[in-house]
């Protein structure tokens, strides 16, 4: 095997190994976001709220739906070893009437679409049942229907990055501008 070959397949895993660092984060944030939420929810009864607030509320809910599968099936749901479910398992779940119809939409919605969720699409990985027994198999179609959805994640965040980047930029611009406003005022106030 060549360097070149060699430094690839390094910064192919260094990328991956970011990308798990930034997942790890990303979900740490949800959970400290999630506890805030409730806290407020608690502490503020109130029926307005604004759409910042709604979207809390709602990544709150979905982290505690996902938790309820989670202890109602270790074996099927975890964090730490995701891996692709059973094709049908919502009408298993409602069969099985542990968790309410709602709360498993919810759930399985917020857990399907998880960067941990896509990366576990890797063609031939066994899919789980509710049982925790294999029940099928990744198809190529499937792998890489999940490999675009989870670039098309990446590039959403990446573009998020640079659109605060600019927006943080633009910013001490129009306040650097300001500043030198109010020196030039104050300059010619004195006078």
């Amino acid at each position: 095997m060549s360097e070149a070959e060699l430094a690839a397949r390094r910064t192919e895993q260094l990328l991956r190994e970011c990308e798990q660092i930034l997942d790890q984060a990303e979900y740490k944030r949800q959970r400290v976001e999630s506890k805030k939420v409730s806290e407020s929810v608690n502490s503020e009864n109130t029926g307005s709220a604004t759409a910042g607030g709604k979207r809390n509320k709602n990544r709150a809910a979905n982290i505690a739906a996902v938790q309820l599968l989670m202890d109602a099936y270790p074996e099927v749901f975890s964090r730490d070893q995701v891996r692709p479910l059973k094709i049908g398992i919502q009408e298993d779940l409602v069969a099985d009437d542990k968790v309410s119809r709602t709360k498993i939409k919810r759930a399985l919605a917020s857990y399907v679409r998880s960067p941990q969720y896509l990366r576990s699409f890797q063609e031939g990985a066994e899919r789980v049942g509710l049982d925790g027994q294999p029940a099928g198999n990744v198809t190529a179609e499937e792998a890489e229907h999940a490999k675009g959805k989870l670039q098309a994640m990446q590039d959403a965040r990446r573009e998020r990055i640079k659109e605060q980047a600019r927006e943080a930029k633009l910013k001490e611009k129009e306040e650097r501008l300001s500043s030198k406003l109010d020196q030039l005022l104050s300059l010619n106030n004195r006078n």
